[in-house]
């Protein structure tokens, strides 16, 4: 492949070849030869198609007990046991599984949890035990390390992502905020010259699915009973939480025209939505008792605008069937398309806006069927 007759082109005229080949197949193309990655990997191409739109993938989170389901199986039967040394993601245009090796960084069990810009953000085992977010692009293995933190943190704390230097990780109690100089990235590289800034955040209870839209983070807190619960969504600034010293960081936001929104949904979720709208998923109740059924999960969508709600879709009740069984599922995504998964489930349900629902099959993880993730917008001009 070295002395092919397309390796004599000008490097100017291979950049144009390759620049006419959407992102997917340049990343193909890396993986030819030698002579291709280092072409497509060079800062000049990089910045060549730093214009092309990124390829929108779903990404999974790795299982809390995946360690505990790599022993062989006497039945020789083919498992897609998830591999905490890649991050798997799956194409919902080409129908079709991926997964980017992680083998670059120097953490045992990286944890994936969040991503944004074409970033992806993970929590890894520093050598002294201490916990450190760790911010990533698998497509060009560039890596950066934020200052440490405490483990706590990422047992109880929410990482929520906005842009490639703004950071966030929250808790009912506390949040911390991480907002430093990008720069490129090499093994070495850390952010020992930046530091987390620490605010209460006072929520009125655990807050549940937080999201952070342009400088806005909300998140919904179930402020009933024991024996009942009452759903409210929290939203609050960035500026107000860095700049108040006391207790009304949070505003509720709740309109008489709402009526019971809240109500008629059993254990909301909060999925970013496409521009300034959020969507809350759940189970939509039967009737209004205490212990009531669901028919189906619903998905509403709020114009953060013009604080207006909307149905955005509705599973169809053949496909509610693999749920209703479940005691526990996930819902996960962003912008247009949001995934779901039980426990015994061995596929996904997928809600695309324009397309509507199908089944995700062939998912990797330990075949209890319980998925997590996030979008990952993969591009190969971010930098870490």
């Amino acid at each position: 492949m070295e002395e092919s007759g397309i390796n004599q082109l000008p490097r100017d005229t291979l950049h144009q070849i390759f620049l006419s080949l959407p992102l997917r197949q340049i990343m193909i193309c890396r993986s030819v030869c030698k002579s291709f990655y280092q072409i497509l990997t060079s800062p000049s191409f990089i910045d060549l198609i730093s214009t092309l739109p990124p390829l929108t993938l779903l990404a999974l989170r790795p299982s809390h007990n995946h360690h505990h389901h790599h022993h062989n199986n006497s039945n020789n039967v083919t498992r897609h046991v998830s591999d905490p040394n890649y991050l798997h993601v799956y194409d919902p245009d080409r129908n079709q599984w991926l997964r980017f090796p992680l083998d670059f960084l120097p953490f045992h069990s990286p944890h994936p949890v969040a991503s944004a810009s074409g970033l992806v953000y993970l929590w890894g085992d520093s050598p002294e035990s201490n916990k450190s977010l760790v911010v990533c692009n698998p497509l060009t293995r560039h890596f950066n390390v934020l200052p440490q933190l405490g483990s706590a943190w990422s047992r109880h704390g929410s990482v929520l992502v906005d842009s490639t230097n703004r950071v966030m990780v929250l808790t009912e109690l506390a949040a911390l905020y991480f907002s430093g100089a990008t720069a490129a990235a090499t093994p070495t590289t850390s952010g020992t010259n930046n530091q987390w800034l620490k605010f209460s955040s006072n929520l009125p209870a655990k807050p549940r699915s937080p999201i952070l839209v342009s400088d806005t983070v909300l998140a919904l807190c179930d402020v009933g009973s024991p024996w009942r619960s009452q759903w409210k969504l929290f939203s609050c600034t960035l500026s107000n939480l860095k700049q108040s010293h006391d207790n009304n960081n949070w505003a509720c936001l709740e309109r008489h025209e709402w009526g019971d929104v809240f109500d008629i949904l059993k254990r909301p979720r909060l999925v970013r939505g496409m521009g300034n709208k959020i969507l809350m998923i759940g189970g939509l109740k039967s009737s209004f008792s205490l212990n009531s059924s669901c028919s189906t999960i619903l998905i509403l969508r709020l114009d953060l605008d013009l604080l207006e709600w909307e149905e955005a879709g509705r599973m169809p009740v053949e496909m509610y069937r693999s749920f209703q069984e479940s005691t526990k599922f996930k819902v996960f995504g962003g912008g247009d398309r949001v995934c779901f998964s039980a426990k015994r489930t061995a596929k996904m349900a997928l809600w695309d806006c324009f397309d509507g629902w199908r089944w995700i099959h062939g998912v990797p993880g330990n075949g209890d069927g319980l998925c997590r993730g996030f979008v990952f917008e993969a591009r190969l001009a971010s930098i870490p």
